[in-house]
Order: structure tokens, then C-alpha cells, then sequence
């Protein structure tokens, strides 16, 4: 029997499926009874389960990144389809193709990279041309940039992520720099594609996608400070003199701004021209790949607005049905 994917199920079919659990919350009714909301994920979508009456004890071994097996109903509440769960159980990761569960890059990760390659062999600053040139050698550093997510729940949150993420900031910097008369382009290029690279160490995307010890620990914007010092001495060797130290400052301070604001994450504010463009041009490409794949794995074919998400407060208007 074929499986029941996110964006076919119905109002008022029974379900007993596996799928992937993205996010468990316990949480208290009115009556002060547990409950479960647990946001289910196949490679089509994601849908919202609740299950009443648990005990805490007994949803403990239940973590995000695990497959589940669920028993209940589909079932319309405001216009947006839900499950209502009689069980949940964790499933082994041997038993399952994971092929199922994980959304795909709209471009293949060849393209991406070849394209990748080519914008770095226009960069004409030699020293940072050196510096990506170490990074885009380093098979270790590359596999994981065309395998990795650039997020687990958010935006590009799929295995080859982080890679569409970058060449997407790319093409989307490289024209604006005509514009914008104070962006030097190779810095500007060396901070889009630096800016994130410590996330190849900070996710986990063997099998389900998930944060390293080092990812909650440390994080991909210190990583990736951390991976630039190590390349500054390849660097050296292959243009025959260090780095200047203002270039490595302003490489490091756009790794260290990209977020934007404190409250966000961001240890520094954006303090030059390319870091701030960093910062804008991240927030868009992030931003808009977030909404589409929420508009996009909203089993709620019917309805002009997706359900409410409450990371971004607010629904999305995807409007009328179109044949």
C-alpha cells in the first residue's frame, strides 16, 4: 500500500502513517491536562497533530529528527487540517526511506557548485580569490556545503540547503553591485559565500537533520570565523604573503553581522557597506524561500491562507485556487 503524504491527506480520513516528527511541544489545557502538539513532515508538507491527554514521562523519549508512526484522523479546525492522534510511536531509522521524508533543492547541487566555482574565478582581489579558492579545495569543507541545510526548520531546510542558499545570494549581490557604487564586490562575494559556512559543522544531516554538540555549543557564526583562521595560512602559501589585516577584519566582521541585530544572534551590528547589503540580502533570500515552502506544503489546497505560523506571527495569503 502507497504511503499518504502530507499534501494528500483529506478532512475525516482515518491515518496510520509514519512520518517525520520536526517538533514536539507539550502543553497545558484548560483542565491543566498534557497535551502534545507535534508538527509532522514528509518530503511534501507539514501538518500539525495533537494528541490529549499524555503523560510527560511517556512522551520524553520522543525527540524532533525521529520517525514516528501515528494512528488517528484527519480533521478541519478554522479552515486548516490537522491530525487528532490516538498513539505515536517512535520508528526505526532502519526501516525507513528517508528518500520519503526530505524536500529537495530545485537545482542540483552540481549546477549550484559549478556556478559557484565560476563567480569565485572572477573574483579579482587576489588575496580573497585565495582565500575562497582554499576553502572551495578543502574536499572536507565542500562536501559539506553541497549536503547541508542552511537551517533545520526554517528556511532552505533540506539537504543541499545552505548551497542553493549561497549561489542564490550571489546572483542576487552580483546585481546589485552596479548600484551600489560603495560595495566592493570581492568582499561582498567572499562574505555571501563565507557568511554560513560554519554551518557544515554546526548541522547534522547524516540522517535526520539536526544541531552537532558543536552547533548548540558554539555555533555556525563563531565556526565560521574559526574556519577562516584556519585557511589564513593556505592563503599565504599561495600568494606568497599574509592576508592584510583590515581585509581578514572586514571578512570576519561580515560573518560576524550577518544576522543583523543582537536580539537576532548577531554578536556585532553591521558596520560597513558590505556587511549591511550581507545582512539585507540574507534576510530576503531566506525570507522568500521560507514563504514558498510554507505556501507550498500547506495541505490546505482549499484555502487562500495558509495556517498561522507562529515563528513569523502571521498567516500567508496564497489567494484563490487556480486551476
Amino acid at each position: 500500500m502507497s504511503r499518504r503524504y502530507v499534501n494528500t491527506l483529506i478532512d475525516g480520513e482515518t491515518i496510520d502513517e509514519v512520518f517525520l516528527l520536526a517538533d514536539k511541544q507539550l502543553r497545558v489545557n484548560r483542565n491543566a491536562d498534557l497535551f502534545l502538539l507535534a508538527q509532522l513532515r514528509d518530503r511534501t508538507g507539514q501538518v500539525s497533530a495533537l494528541l490529549w491527554n499524555v503523560d510527560e514521562e511517556d512522551m520524553a523519549p520522543l525527540q524532533a529528527g525521529q520517525y514516528v508512526r501515528v494512528r488517528g484522523k484527519a480533521q478541519l479546525y478554522q479552515g486548516n487540517l490537522q491530525l487528532i492522534l490516538t498513539s505515536i510511536q517512535r520508528v526505526s531509522d532502519d526501516t525507513i526511506d528517508q528518500e520519503e521524508f526530505v524536500q529537495e533543492t530545485s537545482v542540483e547541487t552540481g549546477v549550484l557548485f559549478t556556478r559557484l566555482t565560476e563567480i569565485v574565478a572572477t573574483v579579482k582581489d587576489p588575496e580573497i580569490r585565495g582565500l575562497l579558492e582554499a576553502i572551495l579545495d578543502d574536499s572536507t569543507l565542500v562536501d559539506g556545503l553541497m549536503r547541508a541545510p542552511a537551517g533545520v526548520r526554517m528556511h532552505h531546510a533540506y539537504p543541499g540547503g545552505l548551497l542553493e542558499h549561497v549561489v542564490g545570494l550571489l546572483e542576487a549581490g552580483l546585481r546589485i553591485v552596479d548600484l551600489y557604487p560603495t560595495l566592493d564586490r570581492s568582499l561582498l562575494v567572499a562574505g555571501i559565500i563565507l557568511h554560513d559556512i560554519g554551518k557544515v559543522r554546526e548541522l547534522g544531516f547524516e540522517t535526520t537533520l539536526n544541531y552537532t554538540d558543536q552547533g548548540q555549543l558554539v555555533g555556525h557564526i563563531v565556526i565560521g570565523v574559526e574556519i577562516v583562521n584556519e585557511k589564513l595560512p593556505e592563503v599565504e602559501l599561495r600568494t606568497g604573503q599574509p592576508m592584510s589585516e583590515e581585509t581578514v577584519l572586514r571578512i570576519k566582521h561580515m560573518i560576524l553581522s550577518h544576522h543583523g541585530t543582537y536580539e537576532f544572534g548577531s554578536p556585532r551590528l553591521p558596520m560597513t557597506p558590505e556587511a549591511i547589503a550581507l545582512h539585507h540580502l540574507d534576510n530576503l533570500d531566506a525570507k522568500l524561500n521560507e514563504f514558498a515552502s510554507l505556501m507550498a506544503a500547506d495541505p490546505n489546497s482549499g484555502s487562500p491562507w495558509t495556517p498561522f505560523a507562529p515563528h513569523l506571527q502571521r498567516k500567508l495569503f496564497k489567494g484563490a485556487p487556480r486551476p
